[in-house]
């Protein structure tokens, strides 16, 4: 059974995947949350602790399903195969609120910088490990992070789902697999 800390970040994510972060509001929240903004500042210390929590949690569950889908055999990369799972209408809203924290974590260096810092040294040991043997290095790893991110960023924006998805075709093509 979860803790209570723990029930009221998976509530909370809950609602931040539905309002977004960037105008969250500790009262809104709390009223939703069936519980007041002291106790969630007695569990989380602030709100920016309240989001660094919520996208702790938001970053396991994807790296989760990155790892679950790299570690299947079909043949596909698994670059294409995260795209894939990312742009599905029930995914889209987490990796939405991944970047829409990202940019307000790089806006807020002195609150985020930790955040910041651990989100991109895990992305890259899940992204490291799901490469081929012969591709297996840091700097691929960051490659491949890059273009993931650049893509996403414009599929959010444009909403060109073809266009992205050749491109990123094209990228797996040049890297050989």
């Amino acid at each position: 059974m979860p803790s209570r800390r723990e029930q009221l970040r998976d509530d909370a994510l809950r609602y931040v995947l539905e309002h977004g972060a960037a105008k969250l509001s500790l009262r809104p929240l709390a009223a939703k949350l069936g519980t007041s903004p002291r106790m969630l500042l007695f569990h989380f210390k602030s709100k920016e602790g309240l989001l660094q929590d919520v996208l702790g949690e938001l970053n396991t569950r994807l790296q989760a399903s990155f790892v679950a889908l790299a570690s299947s055999s079909r043949g596909e990369a698994p670059l294409k195969r995260f795209w894939r799972w990312a742009g599905n209408k029930k995914n889209l809203p987490y990796l939405r609120l991944l970047y829409e924290v990202q940019i307000i974590a790089i806006q807020n260096p002195g609150e985020y910088a930790g955040y910041l810092k651990k989100m991109s040294i895990d992305w890259q040991a899940v992204v490291l490990e799901s490469l081929s043997k012969s591709m297996r290095c840091e700097p691929m790893a960051t490659l491949c992070i890059a273009v993931f991110d650049g893509l996403f960023l414009e599929l959010m924006s444009t909403g060109e789902r073809g266009r992205l998805t050749r491109a990123l075709d094209y990228f797996i093509s040049m890297a050989g697999g």
